[in-house]
């Protein structure tokens, strides 16, 4: 017998950089239709995805008016609406509408619109993890430091005078680099071989969801999404001709090589501060939090429609 169409409501960030402009609800209307899916689809600004998303949450199930949510934008979006997915058990899609797709891209999910949609018909489901900062989710990674403390400042470049993202950042990156604030913190992290403290007068601290490569052929890649682990990066070095040289490092894929680069995976991890409050970049957003900041892993918690790797799938009913 037959299955009965997926029905599906669809949250578009009507602001993300690539949908801003672009008269996209007859593409992704043609999408759908063209696989039989039933989709209601929203273009809304980012400060409403959440609570659309939160009441198409409770619409979803057996019985039910939604079989899944299904998100479209840039990882900022892609990761706020997995928070409020996350823990749930419903179905998850993911349309790549930003400008780098990073999570997108390490699910293996096509990077246009009919490729995305046909991996949602093909009902394919994987479980994977989630990383959370003072419980707030995210599925690529999060830092604090020069990377946040760039973001802010493109932020208030792009409001201030209306500049485009890129040349933002590379002015931010310019200026940030100038001051290159140094963060002194206490890092009291858990792994495979129990619990340790260390304390550092760092530019940069990075937490991902799983591992990242730091060697070629792929690095700023994740081979996999479902390990349970957070991977940890921390520089070391404390002027900007040594962030230079980190950086070249990386480009490269040999940041195992690089004295003044520490590389741990994880599974949960304390930063602790005498600031008042931290810039902290949750996938590409910036988040202001007080400290201490406590990451977790959260294996398993999110049902995303992807295509199936090594490990055996579940079809969606999307239950």
């Amino acid at each position: 017998m037959e299955n009965p169409p997926l029905r599906l409501c669809v949250l578009v960030n009507a602001g993300g950089g690539s949908v801003l402009g672009r008269d996209l609800e007859p593409e992704l209307r043609e999408a759908f239709e063209s696989h039989g899916l039933e989709a209601d689809i929203r273009l809304l600004p980012g400060d409403a995805l959440e609570a659309a998303a939160r009441q198409a949450l409770e619409r979803t199930g057996p019985g039910r008016h939604y079989d899944a949510v299904v998100a479209g934008g840039g990882d900022g979006t892609i990761g706020l609406m997995a928070g409020v997915m996350a823990g749930s058990g419903r179905a998850f899609g993911v349309l790549p509408l930003g400008t780098l797709n990073h999570f997108a891209k390490d699910l293996g999910l096509p990077q246009d619109i009919p490729g995305a949609v046909g991996v949602i018909a093909a009902r394919q489901l994987r479980t994977v993890d989630v990383a959370e900062v003072n419980g707030r989710v995210f599925v690529n990674n999060s830092s604090i430091g020069l990377y946040a403390s760039m973001v802010a400042d493109r932020d208030r470049q792009r409001r201030r005078a209306g500049w485009g993202k890129w040349p933002a950042m590379s002015l931010a990156f310019c200026r940030v680099v100038l001051r290159y604030p140094l963060r002194r913190v206490q890092v009291v992290a858990e792994g495979e071989n129990g619990r340790w403290v260390r304390r550092y007068r760092t530019p940069l601290l990075f937490i991902g969801n799983n591992a990242y490569e730091v060697s070629l052929p792929r690095p700023g890649t994740r081979a996999v999404l479902d390990d349970g682990k957070l991977s940890m990066f921390i520089v070391r070095n404390r002027r900007p001709w040594g962030l230079l040289k980190v950086a070249a490092h990386a480009m490269l894929g040999q940041l195992r090589h690089e004295r003044d680069f520490e590389s741990h995976i994880v599974t949960a991890v304390e930063i602790r501060s005498r600031s008042a409050w931290m810039r902290v970049s949750v996938d590409g957003e910036v988040v202001p939090m007080r400290p201490p900041l406590r990451y977790a892993i959260r294996p398993g918690a999110l049902r995303v429609f992807a295509p199936l790797r090594e490990r055996v799938g579940e079809e969606a009913g999307a239950s």
